[in-house]
């Protein structure tokens, strides 16, 4: 099994591993061009975003600065805006429905460490360095029709319903079902969205 495999089966997996490496930097360099573009070029910021993105429907709008890890692993459905700002950590996959609206500063996360640091960074080598630390990645996944509120943070392994409104600031750190609003830290579900 390779490492890309081994990440996107949510085991965990070397992130120095040179086919990552090779993509993570791929993409760093296609969201320089595309951070850097010009505003208006439609053409220009389509073309890379072809090359960068797993997938995407029609009517894709992202605005200057968007920044990802390997971009490849992003999926996005019909008539989805993305406002400035807004950071998607895609070591798993990122799939967005149709008609979705994320506001500014919104960061997606797919992955995460151990929480002890001997098992996240092993032993530390004679000359004072030590591994890449060790990462493990769970999918997002957020329904049509969502609206997500400036600053929010959806952590790993969530997924969003239809229709549901996330409010700013919040940080998502489990499912949220279809047809609900929801806000906090952590966020809950506050009343329906009918």
């Amino acid at each position: 099994m390779t490492e890309r495999e081994k990440m996107l089966a949510g085991q965990p997996y070397d992130c120095g591993d040179s086919e990552l490496l090779t993509q993570w930097h791929k993409a760093k360099n296609l969201m320089r061009e595309y951070n850097m573009i010009e505003s208006e070029n439609l053409d220009g910021k389509n073309r890379i975003l072809t090359e960068l993105l797993g997938g995407r429907g029609k009517n894709l709008w992202i605005t200057a600065p968007f920044y990802v890890d390997y971009g490849n692993n992003i999926y996005f459905g019909d008539n989805c805006e993305v406002n400035m700002n807004c950071v998607f950590l895609d070591d798993n996959k990122i799939i967005i429905g149709n008609n979705v609206l994320i506001a500014p500063s919104v960061q997606i996360y797919t992955a995460f460490h151990p929480t002890n640091a001997n098992e996240r960074c092993g032993e530390i080598k004679e000359d004072g360095t030590f591994e890449f630390c060790k990462t493990q990645a769970a999918p997002v996944i957020i329904g049509n029709s969502v609206w997500i509120g400036g600053g929010a943070i959806i952590m790993p392994g969530v997924t969003i319903g239809d229709n549901v409104v996330i409010g700013a600031g919040s940080i998502v750190t489990k499912n949220i079902p279809s047809n609900k609003i929801a806000y906090g830290n952590p966020c809950r579900v506050i009343k329906d969205n009918i």
